[in-house]
């Protein structure tokens, strides 16, 4: 008995080489429109802000904050906001509508750091959430830093903002 080879469907992924999947792939993957993307993105994302703004006057009447007084409370509030938007799993949904006006605001970031915590919580509190959560925001934060530092030495060089 001889047995034969059995040959690879059109289809199949071992079948085909790295370029020929590609191009199989685009032609599966579903069309977008950009500017429809790019609309959707910046009116979600004006509204993500014009909520703040709204935060930040709600803060500034009940509590009598100056503007700059309120910005802190009114960050923390937004952060809070998507955590807890994150973890009952409806911001997910609202960034696959939203595309990158949830993810460009203070709101985006909490949700990075909120989701990966989340889906890491098994592993435990210090290997799993702690090591864990800050893969994708950690970056930014590290950028973040760095460049405020190399704004404050450029500050203090040019003499910039001195009291």
């Amino acid at each position: 008995m001889s047995k034969q080879k059995r040959q690879p469907t059109k289809y199949s992924k071992s079948s085909l080489s790295a370029q020929e999947y590609q191009n199989f792939a685009k032609t599966k993957e579903p069309k977008r429109s950009l500017l429809k993307n790019c609309i959707v993105s910046f009116l979600i994302g004006g509204a993500i802000c014009c909520i703040g703004q709204g935060i930040t006057e709600l803060y500034m009447h009940f509590f009598h904050m100056s503007k700059e007084q309120a910005a802190n409370p009114t960050v923390a509030t937004l952060i809070l906001i998507a955590v807890i938007l994150t973890a009952c799993g409806v911001y997910d949904k609202f960034a696959q509508f939203a595309g990158a006006g949830s993810a460009v605001p203070v709101t985006g970031f909490a949700n990075s750091v909120c989701s990966a915590a989340i889906e890491h919580r098994s592993e435990g509190l210090v290997l799993g959430v702690g090591s864990n959560m800050f893969k994708l925001a950690g970056s930014v934060i590290v950028f973040g830093t760095v460049a405020a530092f190399f704004v404050g030495i450029a500050y203090i060089v040019l003499g910039i903002g001195g009291h």
